[in-house]
């Protein structure tokens, strides 16, 4: 969403920070803010001049024309404002259809003034600039600004001088007035622009002798710029439109849809509503709720929302779960019920996303009992079989109703059956599953042709060429002479068409290869790919059955000179970096078509790009949009979806039916409403859901009108703009003749106590002419033909098509199977078509998830339960919790064994390479490379020495004589320097934990006794630490429950108690590498006088 509206306090703090004007603005950050907790001591502590000033008191919760309605307090005293508050603070009132709690005020200094010192000023962005409006007489009563007040459009990339406001909008001040004025309307504009505003309304702007005093400000800025004038603007809070609350679910979903790729919205209208929703789609979403309320549901709609964008299962399951959630608090009295619907997807896993639904029905398998909840699910896209199965699963195992439908059924007939309007079938009827469509109908292995085909080349009629002429007539003589530089194409896409991917967006490409053959191109549509954060290369991809590669350039400027035969662009950028590409593709005049996929480029850019566009003859599919579709043509990225729903919709061969829709979902549901009711979609186009377009309705419509092998054109339309009026237009004169079915969806919005921001951005009415009910009937009454309602859109397509083919302007042809394509291995391990043995197996660990988890548990509960170190090596290294004793021996190990000096080989190895100018992995791991049973392996040893002597049943005199008789030294035993009389503290200290906390010592008792004997020999005879730590594991493995003895002694075997030492002494190694970096020590070379030469002596004679 991108025009969102603020409080008139931050709205007046942007401006009082920001404003740059000759003359200066009075009563600057002159305000208080009051709620019902507000303590009206510290508010006058903090503000002084409530108790010395003449006050204004007015609520500050977007609320219009407060004065009409009698919230205004004007010309108080502290204790006036205090006694206007009484009735009003806290309290309930009703403002229109809306009823809401008044707590938030505003209180200002009052103004003394004349009448004739308001004025009032506004400035509304627009498709083809910003316009200024200004009048002369402000106030309560400025009535009618619309018709009344001096209108001057400031286009696109377009300049306000003060001279242009003298000549333009001033005529009625007084002339002492206007250069104050002046100067402030430039000003005021200049902050519009740079902060974003789309809407910006001061009534009344008062001017005096003693400067510009600003009293009741209203304002709306782009939010999707935030990450331009973050740093203005700071943390803005958007206040919900009164009459609804803020709820924390509401912040919570907006705080992950922050967080991610995909869009996840909601807005609560009911929190004791019986029909909950959710819905994925933008557009889906809306027509939902147009059905819903038209089937009498209004008053019973707890929500609206949607999910959409490819979210993952985690981020699925969240939203899910705060759904679930808020509508099992409050008992109904009729159950409640929860559509899980959406249109036919065109990229987003659906199975993916089900499964974190199934996952918060399962957690909420009780409250949904409880509260009788009844589930209706229909969907469509990538997957969607195996979703609807799991799906259906999870209905009988928890004893949930859960209705299941897919793409054979009508996409809002759930919602009839839902609510009793319509019977719900016993067994409905399941779509072909996409491995269905691997196998060649026709039964050959040739490549069939296309069963229609269009030829793009073929001169226009004469009646199109006179349309065409006529048109010229009736575009603006400005626009005209734009479009003598170059006009834009009719045609935008051919079997011939070639393009450049901007992003590496292999799925998309795939899928755009994929239809090139099932359309029996000759060539691929890809010609390249640019993508600059990495050097030029070539992507390896599959065209049918064999593997191509297609070059992927680091600009776009060597791309188009090696590609000249490339005219559209699929630019694939986020929405940080969409405008410069795009800005960059213009520049070349080989580009004819750009396609903008990404969602939330601020509304100022895109204006820019449409100018830009317009001037050079550049269609502009786009921004936030799927693409568009051109059967046995081209696609555009992901448009159409996966390959199943290209051959369940037809889409491989053109039909005679071209469309036009602003949601990416909602077309792909055309597909399928078409290509059931007609012969099929000839060309369909989503133009994109924001406020502003590259390219509109009326420009494809036109496109489809002087288009001859287009019969019947399709549009739907949405709530907000007035895109749609001019289709009224293009009827009444004549423009448009072929027969033209349109719905605008959004049916729903009036039927509102407040005004609900939909999922598109541009999907909100500001005026009554804008909403969906105003423009299909106005689409009605100059003779388009319009449905009741989307319920009865396919049947009014299917009734216009079959009118047409009884007067024979359309012949069906006969239907032609399309070539097979492969399916992709990823693909099909997804559907579960195939199995092959894995490479590798792992016990250990998995990061496929939300959540690493570590032998069965996730990272979470492992700090939640502060495990540790040891307790992290206990899952990883045994798979399985060790007693909180183990773990703690396992960190004493790492500590002790952690370094022992310079001296020592591996010490002395990492020393020599750091000093040799080598990184710190080279150094460690040559340090690491000297540890064996000389030095520091002997873990391992001295367990199995021990083990096996004390598993035999030898006493410790005879261990000892055997291995003296065997010529073995015993591991584990004996130091260079420490021995009986001076012991190695570090032993001492693990001994005394292990006396303390093992439940049990043999072995280690065993190897304490083979030191008493080693050390009456020889006093350094001692049993060492890493003799210590061996047997002390072992003890530790036998007896601390968590391992059975074959298990015990397998780890030994295999080398993990040798681990501890690897993992304690790589501390000490890097240490020693960093020490000998931040000493800046240079190459060594060892000493001449510490090296024993000694050469033959044959040699030294």
């Amino acid at each position: 969403m991108s025009a969102k509206a603020i409080s008139e306090q931050t709205g007046k703090e942007f401006l009082y920070k920001f404003i740059c004007t000759k003359p200066p603005i009075q009563n600057k950050f002159k305000y208080a803010r009051l709620r019902p907790e507000t303590d009206w001591d510290l508010l006058v502590q903090e503000h002084p001049w409530l108790q010395t000033e003449r006050l204004v008191v007015k609520p500050d919760q977007l609320i219009k024309r407060r004065g009409k309605l009698g919230l205004v307090g004007v010309n108080l005293d502290l204790n006036g404002v205090k006694e206007w508050l009484k009735p009003r603070l806290g309290l309930e009132t009703t403002v229109g259809r809306a009823k809401g709690v008044l707590k938030n005020f505003l209180i200002e200094p009052f103004v003394p003034h004349r009448q004739e010192e308001e004025f009032y000023v506004c400035i509304y962005a627009a498709r083809e600039g910003d316009y200024v409006l200004f009048h002369h007489e402000g106030g309560i009563d400025v009535g009618d600004v619309d018709s009344k007040a001096c209108k001057f459009l400031v286009e696109v990339d377009g300049k306000l001088g003060e001279q242009d406001v003298y000549n333009h909008l001033l005529q009625h001040v007084p002339e002492n007035r206007k250069s104050i004025l002046a100067s402030f309307i430039v000003g005021l504009l200049t902050l519009y622009e740079e902060l974003h505003f789309t809407y910006l309304e001061i009534n009344p702007l008062v001017v005096t002798d003693a400067g510009v005093f600003v009293l009741d400000m209203a304002a709306k800025i782009d939010a999707t710029a935030d990450y331009i004038c973050k740093s203005k603007w700071g943390d803005v809070d958007f206040p919900p439109p009164f009459g609804r609350e803020a709820y924390p679910e509401e912040a919570y979903i907006a705080d992950l849809d922050a967080k991610s790729g995909a869009s996840l919205k909601l807005t609560i209208l009911n929190p004791k509503g019986r029909i909950w929703t959710m819905v994925a789609g933008g557009g889906a979403s809306v027509v939902y709720s147009d059905t819903i309320c038209d089937l009498g549901g209004v008053n019973e709609l707890a929500n609206y929302g949607e999910y959409s964008g490819a979210p993952s299962e985690q981020q699925t399951y969240d939203y899910a779960k705060t759904i679930l959630s808020l509508m099992t608090r409050e008992q109904h009295s009729e159950g409640k019920i929860l559509i899980i619907g959406g249109s036919i997807a065109n990229f987003t896993n659906v199975a993916a996303t089900f499964k974190g639904i199934v996952r918060a029905i399962k957690d909420y398998q009780t409250p949904l009992q409880n509260h009788n909840v009844s589930i209706f699910v229909r969907r469509g896209g990538p997957n969607y079989q195996e979703g609807l199965r799991v799906m259906g699963e999870v209905g009988k195992t928890t004893g949930i109703p859960i209705y299941v439908f897919g793409t054979e059924t009508h996409m809002t007939a759930i919602v009839g059956m839902a609510l009793g309007h319509r019977a719900i079938p016993d067994q409905p009827p399941m779509a072909s599953h996409t491995a269905n469509f691997l196998l060649n109908a026709s039964g050959s292995p040739s490549t069939p042709a296309p069963s229609r085909t269009a030829s793009f080349s073929d001169s226009k009629s004469e009646d199109t060429k006179r349309t065409s002429r006529s048109l010229k007539h009736t575009i603006p003589h400005g626009r005209a002479r734009q479009e003598k530089k170059r006009g834009k194409a009719t045609t935008l896409f051919s079997r011939h068409t070639k393009s450049i991917i901007w992003g590496m967006q292999t799925r998309a490409v795939q899928g755009m290869l994929d239809f090139d053959y099932v359309c029996s191109r000759d060539e691929p549509s890809v010609a390249a790919m640019v993508y600059p954060f990495t050097g030029d290369h070539k992507q390896k991809f599959y065209w049918g059955h064999k593997e191509i590669l297609i070059p992927v350039y680091k600009n776009m400027a060597d791309a188009l000179k090696k590609h000249p035969e490339v005219d559209v662009l699929i630019n694939f950028a986020s929405l940080r970096s969409a405008y410069d590409s795009t800005v960059e593709t213009m520049s070349f005049s080989q580009i004819r078509t750009i396609a903008i996929i990404a969602e939330g480029i601020p509304e100022a850019l895109t204006r820019r790009l449409i100018k830009m566009a317009d001037e050079k003859g550049v269609t502009i599919i786009g921004p936030a949009t799927v693409g568009g579709i051109k059967p046995g043509c081209y696609k555009i990225g992901n448009t159409g979806g996966m390959l199943d729903n290209i051959l369940a919709s037809k889409l491989y061969r053109p039909g005679s039916v071209a469309y036009v829709s602003r949601s990416g979902g909602m077309s792909n549901e055309l597909n399928n409403i078409i290509s059931r009711t007609t012969d099929g979609v000839y060309e369909g186009v989503a133009i994109g859901g924001d406020r502003y377009p590259g390219s509109t309705f009326m420009d494809h419509v036109l496109r489809y009108q002087d288009t001859p092998g287009v019969k019947m054109i399709v549009v739907l339309g949405e709530i907000g703009g007035t895109e749609e009026y001019k289709i009224c237009t293009g009827i009444k004169e004549g423009r448009i003749t072929k027969p033209v079915v349109i719905w605008c969806i959004g049916t729903c919005a009036t039927m509102f106590a407040s005004e609900v921001q939909f999922g598109h951005a541009g999907a909100c009415a500001n005026e009554k002419s804008e909403t969906a009910i105003a423009k299909n009937q106005a689409l009605r009454d100059i003779g388009a033909i319009v449905p009741r309602n989307f319920d009865e859109l396919g049947e009014v397509i299917k009734n216009v098509y079959d009118d047409l083919v009884c007067k024979g302007v359309i012949a069906p042809a006969q239907e032609v199977p399309p070539p097979t394509v492969p399916m992709d291995y990823s693909w099909a391990r997804e559907l579960g078509l195939i199995r092959k043995p894995a490479s590798f197996m792992t016990s250990i660990c998995d990061e496929r998830g939300q959540e690493l988890i570590y032998a069965g548990m996730p990272i979470t509960e492992i700090f939640k339960e502060d495990m540790g170190l040891g307790g992290v090596l206990g899952l990883l290294w045994f798979q399985r919790r060790l007693p909180k004793h183990a773990c703690h021996f396992i960190e004493m190990c790492l500590m002790v064994t952690a370094d022992h000096g310079p001296a020592v080989s591996g010490a002395h190895n990492t020393i020599v390479c750091a000093r040799a100018g080598k990184d710190l992995i080279s150094s460690l791991t040559s340090g690491l490379l000297t540890i064996g049973d000389r030095f520091g392996g002997a873990l391992d040893a001295a367990a199995k020495q021990f083990s096996k002597a004390f598993d035999s049943s030898l006493i410790a005199m005879d261990f000892v004589n055997k291995m003296k008789k065997e010529g073995k030294l015993i591991m584990g035993i004996g130091h260079r320097v420490k021995s009986i009389n001076n012991p190695d503290m570090r032993v001492q200290i693990l001994k005394d934990f292990v006396k303390q906390n093992f439940p049990a010592t043999p072995l280690l008792d065993y190897a304490l006794e083979v030191e008493k004997i080693t050390t009456s020999k020889k006093p350094n005879l001692i049993l060492n630490v890493d003799g210590f730590i061996g047997v002390a594991m072992v003890d530790l493995l036998r007896n601390c429950g968590a391992f059975t003895r074959e298990e015990a002694d397998e780890y030994v075997e295999i080398g993990a108690l040798n681990g501890i030492f690897v993992l304690g002494r790589s501390m000490g190694f890097i240490g020693h590498y960093l020490d000998q970096k931040r000493l800046k020590q240079g190459l060594y070379r060892h000493p001449w006088d510490d090296i024993s030469y000694v050469l033959p002596e044959h040699m030294t004679m």
